[in-house]
């Protein structure tokens, strides 16, 4: 099922048992990270704060907007202690479990989006019209996957342009007491490449300067950096709308590693299995999901920078303050009554886990496309994803665990990967308990690792140079004879008789254990 919109998700969460309404007066300055740190950790629900309130220190005169919107404009950063209210409900935390994730995508599970994406990348050649007839289904899926224009926007019910926008109308997070502001933490990033046109829609965070500049955090590595060189090599600005809202699968899309050439908004018809609604923002030549609650429009000049951070951020860690670009905001729509999405990240876990995990799940397919020998991987939402992995191999030949590492540090976001471990098909790369137990098994230190050099992610605080470090593999398989020095007989794995095994589960239900 399709959400028509964010809300309509909130409401399907709500009718689920799986959303927490929130009617205390909190504030967006540090308590409502407080309380969604402490229900994430738990694994607890979806929170909508129906009453976010800001200390009412005002800025300048109040925003004529302000009446029919319904809220007054209020400083962000601003330290509680007022009961004035921003009027627009905060949301989050709606991802923020394997249940929710798997509604996000309209999915009962989201592995089933894995076998989708395995099926369509092993086509195979019909035997027969029953067997054409059987593909029809999955033939048919792809037609919903080209985003189309709407016909009407209700992300575009208010609109506001030259004074009249005022970022500090919006109940924007300041996460934890270091920040360097507050921050716009679930925004979807749309750009076009300047040479080809295509789109990229990106997850980047966004600090609010003020009532009309942002921070945009785009890092050496992303797409929208790249974008905004190119615009910068021509001499032009680059237009950026942020949007906030819409489906839900569109955030996910904003932050999956699809290969180059595979629009995002396409993506996210796929999974939706309906076409994406697209509508012209109203100052900027770019275009927007129609059901989005609300869409920041601006341009970025590449020769600009300004102090972004410090920031807390999903390595459990501040990451400090640097010059980024800035966003000019020239316009912001949205709906008449719109709902703030959020989130928090931080020392994990947290809600980005299950996005995490999701992607990892998901995306194991065009993973095998490329490393065919690989069985299984899990990223440890412990590490931050990105720092290490877990890979579980059908191995062929002495050294092919080296093989597979170097095919990692060279796949997409997987290159920014530190610590590689590689196991034998049989091992369950899911349990940690299974995990260690192989490692202290199989892997000789002095002989089993690999050490290397390479990119790493630029929020990576321990790496020798910003956004270049260390990394290392484990062999923690099986060694075959004569294989990287090893001249003794390997052992075999303690295993029961199958026949036994058989006797005693039919056993069991009689022994009362």
């Amino acid at each position: 099922m399709a959400y028509r919109d964010f809300q309509h998700f909130l409401d399907v969460l709500h009718a689920k048992g799986e959303l927490k309404r929130i009617s205390e007066p909190v504030s967006p300055y540090l308590e409502i990270t407080e309380i969604a740190d402490r229900v994430m950790k738990k694994h607890g629900p979806a929170l909508l704060f129906e009453n976010p309130v800001g200390a009412g220190q005002r800025h300048g005169t109040p925003n004529p907007k302000s009446a029919v919107m319904g809220f007054p404009s209020i400083h962000p950063a601003a330290r509680p202690g007022s009961t004035q209210s921003y009027r627009m409900p905060v949301a989050i935390n709606t991802m923020g479990s394997r249940k929710r994730m798997s509604m996000a995508l309209s999915s009962e599970d989201f592995e089933e989006h894995r076998e989708r994406i395995a099926a369509l990348l092993k086509p195979e050649v019909p035997k027969g019209a029953k067997a054409a007839l059987q593909l029809l289904p999955r033939l048919l899926e792809l037609q919903a996957v080209p985003p189309k224009d709407a016909k009407r926007a209700i992300c575009q019910e208010i609109v506001m342009m030259g004074d009249e926008v005022d970022l500090t109308q919006l109940p924007v997070l300041t996460c934890w007491p270091e920040d360097g502001g507050p921050y716009v933490t679930l925004p979807l990033v749309f750009t076009h490449d300047p040479e080809t046109g295509k789109r990229n829609v990106g997850m980047y965070r966004v600090q609010v300067h003020d009532k009309n500049t942002c921070g945009m955090h785009w890092q050496m590595h992303k797409t929208g950096m790249r974008h905004m060189e190119a615009a910068g090599a021509k001499g032009k600005r680059i237009e950026v709308a942020v949007v906030l809202g819409g489906d839900p699968v569109h955030a996910f899309a904003a932050i999956s590693p699809l290969p180059p050439g595979i629009d995002e908004m396409m993506f996210a018809g796929f999974l939706r299995r309906e076409r994406v609604d697209l509508i012209p923002c109203k100052t900027i030549d770019v275009k927007v999901p129609a059901e989005a609650e609300i869409v920041i429009e601006g341009y970025v000049d590449p020769s600009e920078r300004r102090l972004e951070g410090p920031f807390g951020d999903h390595t459990g860690y501040y990451s400090l303050a640097e010059d980024f670009p800035v966003l000019h905001v020239t316009a912001v729509t949205m709906r008449e009554k719109p709902v703030y999405p959020a989130t928090i990240v931080g020392q994990p876990p947290m809600e980005d886990g299950w996005m995490g995990k999701a992607v990892e799940r998901i995306f194991l397919p065009m993973i095998q496309l490329t490393v065919p020998e690989i069985v299984d991987m899990n990223l440890p939402v412990e590490a931050t994803f990105h720092n290490l992995a877990f890979v579980s191999i059908k191995k062929k030949y002495p050294g092919h665990a080296y093989k597979v590492m170097n095919a990692i540090w060279g796949l997409g976001g997987l290159a920014f990967t530190k610590f590689v471990f590689i196991f034998d098909e049989d091992t369950n790369v899911q349990d940690f308990g299974e995990v260690w137990f192989r490692i202290g098994a199989n892997c000789d230190p002095g002989r089993d690792t690999l050490h290397t050099r390479g990119p790493v992610d630029q929020l990576d605080h321990a790496s020798v140079t910003e956004g270049f470090g260390g990394k290392i593999g484990f062999d923690c398989t099986h060694k075959w004879p004569g294989e990287n020095g090893f001249s003794r007989d390997y052992p075999k794995l303690i295993t029961m008789a199958p026949d036994v095994v058989q006797k005693i589960d039919q056993l069991w239900p009689k022994l009362g254990l």
